[in-house]
């Protein structure tokens, strides 16, 4: 039997899976590290860990299940995308990755909208902080040496293709979240370049996500444990993977990936940008298709916060809250720790909590956290419908999925059912996997990328849907009575 690997290069963690032919998930692994936030709205990390933990999770694997780890067919890459990873003439960092909830150059993207207003229309969304463009203008005008010694400009998961195949590659997915894309012709933004001041030969070739784009080298092949010679597939972005992973390729479905960030994910059969509503317009993983996506930078992320301060865990707060949930919590918090993208577009945006009392508790702090989350995605549902996108419910994915308490709050939030797959906590790294068997076996995105089995579907309930109506709109008054006074409080 075959087996392909999928690996996901996440923003606190590599999960890796080994799945057979019949997408029974045989082994995974897991390891985890930090961010690095060495000075105010700055989100990096040092490329290098994302290798190390890459090959820690494959020898876990190796370890767990040999013979199919021996037996496997392909590869698949999924990862973080927004990551500027710059590389000298020797294929090696030259600083650490500025990553995608990094908001230091807020004035360049600033500028690359000013000077370059067409920008948005071809690669599908304003320029934002976040992106790969805006920080390689940072850098030539803050770190001019390093600029000048740019040879190659690759997002995360490249780096280890890189490593394991030699090539320089990437999939349109994660091109797009570069913001150097030119979304309707799937090929690099010669506009972009100009703009930047960089030449076309710093970025990598672009292949479509089901494709090969290398194989694993001799060398690596015996470093990670690896069989030599077989296929990696272009994979994909970590959103767009995730949509793999759910079977959401076609227009009609829609998807939530709750992870470190939060987005909603539609897929769309032609190129549809709608810059006025900041929702992204890229290219999805698989050809001829593209989807609309809502942002937001602040999901599994912000329960951890909560749960760290109050000496919890996630897990530990969700399973409370199970059973202690009665209805909208008496705190409302505002979850922006890093800034955030739709449907604001303010890295200068921060956490609020608003209605403590001495009676606070921290699993009241625990779901307003969660709830805050909710009221991001009822934001984005917003934003997109705006758009002209009709979005008559959702699947969920990603860590957060094993929650079925905040799926109820999702759902009861924004109206919506919620639908809940087995295993869907795997999402990208899932869908990475998908792409290596498209790689090695030629089938079609109709055959492989089906809906896994459903867990469960969480209806809104509808006293709770009622009363979470004017905790929104609460929620949206404090955002607007505070954004002035977020310019002017000290950055930290």
């Amino acid at each position: 039997m075959a087996y392909y690997l999928g690996i996901d290069i996440g923003t606190s963690a590599v999960k890796t899976i080994l799945v057979d032919a019949n997408e029974n998930i045989v082994a995974r692994a897991e390891t985890a590290y930090g961010i690095e936030r060495p000075h105010p709205l700055w989100a990096e990390q040092d490329a290098r860990i994302w290798s190390h933990a890459v090959r820690h999770t494959v020898h876990m694997i190796r370890d767990a299940a040999p013979h199919a780890l021996s037996a496997t067919q392909g590869i698949g890459l999924s990862g973080q995308m927004h990551a500027a990873v710059v590389l000298d003439r020797d294929d090696q960092p030259l600083r650490p990755a500025m990553l995608w909830n990094d908001g230091r150059s807020k004035d360049e993207a600033c500028w690359l909208h000013a000077h370059h207003p067409g920008l948005a229309e071809e690669t599908g969304v304003l320029p934002m902080p976040g992106f790969t463009a805006s920080k390689l203008v940072w850098l030539q005008r803050h770190e001019p040496d390093i600029f000048r010694k740019i040879r190659y400009v690759l997002p995360a998961k490249d780096l280890v293709r890189l490593e394991l195949t030699g090539e320089r590659l990437t999939d349109p997915c994660d091109g797009a979240g570069m913001g150097m894309l030119n979304e309707a012709k799937r090929q690099w933004s010669t506009t972009v370049l100009e703009a930047i001041g960089l030449d076309a030969s710093v970025l990598p070739e672009l292949v479509e996500g089901t494709q090969a784009a290398g194989q694993v080298s001799k060398q690596a092949a015996a470093e990670w444990g690896l069989p030599e010679g077989i296929v990696v597939a272009a994979g994909a972005g970590d959103c767009a993977a995730g949509a793999i992973g759910a079977g959401m390729t076609e227009e009609g479905a829609a998807f939530v990936s709750l992870g470190t960030g939060v987005l909603m994910f539609c897929p769309t059969c032609d190129y549809r940008p709608h810059i006025a509503s900041l929702i992204h317009a890229f290219c999805h993983a698989v050809p001829e298709r593209w989807f609309q996506m809502a942002a937001m930078l602040n999901g599994g992320s912000v329960l951890e916060y909560i749960t760290t301060l109050t000496g919890s865990s996630p897990a530990q707060a969700a399973a409370a809250l199970e059973t202690h949930y009665r209805g909208p919590g008496n705190v409302t918090m505002l979850p922006y720790l890093n800034g955030e993208r739709t449907p604001h577009n303010n890295p200068l945006a921060k956490g609020v909590l608003f209605g403590l009392t001495p009676q606070t508790n921290a699993l009241d702090l625990a779901q307003a956290a969660m709830e805050a989350v909710a009221y991001t995605l009822a934001d984005g549902l917003r934003c997109l419908e705006e758009a002209g996108t009709a979005i008559p419910g959702v699947a969920l994915v990603g860590g957060g999925a094993k929650s079925r308490i905040w799926a109820h709050i999702i759902a009861a939030v924004m109206k919506r059912p919620v639908t809940r797959f087995s295993g869907g906590e795997t999402g990208p790294a899932f869908g990475a996997a998908r792409l290596a068997r498209m790689a090695h076996t030629g089938e079609s995105v109709q055959t492989v990328c089906t809906a896994p089995p459903v867990l469960d579907i969480v209806e809104p309930k509808l006293e709770h849907a009622e009363a979470y109506e004017e905790r929104l709109a609460q929620f949206r008054r404090l955002y607007s009575a505070l954004a002035a006074e977020f310019s002017l409080s000290p950055v930290s």
